[in-house]
């Protein structure tokens, strides 16, 4: 399996024993893992489960429900956090970009073989988590989805974390079987509330009333942590793609053809995003094709 680089990723197979494995993180499963297909950054399982979150929710979320687990794994990362993730459509995919554009740690746990992106669709997004992040299976590689694998896929997720974050759950949804996991394991569960009138949000709401953390903010996710106050930086007031393309030129310049594997974007939306921040004068764009943030100075 090629990763975002185009470089081949090697698949590792962990046990039980062997020094990777996270076993703090899965001691107390009713279901024990047997074993771990890895790509990727395997030394992330050694901070598991302390020092991870899991974000998860709807494949059919909003446009707020993809802004706010996009910030809040921001923030996270920024915090020193791992973002565990299914690499799903939706709330999954937001958390798991939103951890790589802020150059974060993020963690994918498919219900697949470990080289087998699912949906298709995230063929790209598994190749950039493969390569800066890692993505873990327990099924073998070349496995396809079965019935039945996705919940327990979420097993995994809700133990290699110490929190769970659901953002927008419907009633009967992955999401909540990850919350209802992890709180059998003794873990933190958390809530970002939505519309009482809303199915996105029936599950998440529900955990909410059931007693799980309410996020109301960035400060509450990471007060989740210990860690005090809101560790982002304050963006201008961007939309959700924009704001992307504004938070991975944090660490500086930037060619659009970077920007775009490391953003999954086509280069025309890269430079279109760019052209609308340049005219707010948030970004500056060279002769030579590579943008940068505007500095404060020259505004």
């Amino acid at each position: 399996m090629r990763g975002e680089s185009g470089a081949e990723v090697p698949v590792e197979r962990l046990r039980p024993g062997d020094p990777l494995w996270p076993a703090m993180a899965f001691d107390g499963l009713r279901e024990p893992v047997a074993g771990l297909y890895a790509m990727g950054r395997t030394r992330l399982l050694e901070r598991t489960p302390r020092r991870s979150v899991a974000i998860v929710g709807t494949r059919d979320a909003s446009p707020y429900g993809m802004r706010v687990a996009d910030e809040l794994a921001r923030a996270f990362v920024r915090a020193g956090i791992t973002v565990v993730s299914g690499l799903a459509r939706g709330i999954d995919s937001a958390a798991h970009r939103g951890a790589l554009g802020a150059n974060g740690d993020t963690v994918a746990v498919l219900g697949t073989g470990v080289d087998v992106p699912y949906p298709v669709g995230h063929r790209e997004l598994h190749g950039h988590v493969s390569t800066a992040g890692l993505v873990v299976s327990e099924r073998e590689p070349g496995c396809r989805a079965t019935q039945g694998c996705f919940p327990r896929r979420n097993r995994i997720i809700a133990a290699l974390a110490e929190v769970t974050v659901v953002v927008e759950a419907p009633y009967k949804s992955g999401a909540v079987n990850t919350a209802t996991q992890a709180l059998e394991l003794g873990r933190v569960v958390a809530a970002v509330p939505g519309p009482i009138d809303s199915a996105r949000s029936a599950g998440s709401n529900l955990l909410l009333r059931d007693g799980a953390q309410v996020i109301t903010g960035v400060s509450d996710a990471l007060g989740l942590f210990g860690v005090a106050g809101d560790v982002t930086d304050h963006a201008p007031n961007l939309g959700y793609e924009e704001g992307r393309v504004w938070e991975a030129l944090e660490g500086g310049e930037a060619s659009a053809e970077s920007l775009s594997a490391r953003l999954g974007m086509s280069i025309r939306q890269v430079l279109e995003l760019a052209s609308r921040l340049e005219i707010s004068g948030l970004v500056e764009a060279r002769s030579d094709g590579v943008l940068s943030r505007r500095s404060a100075l020259s505004t």
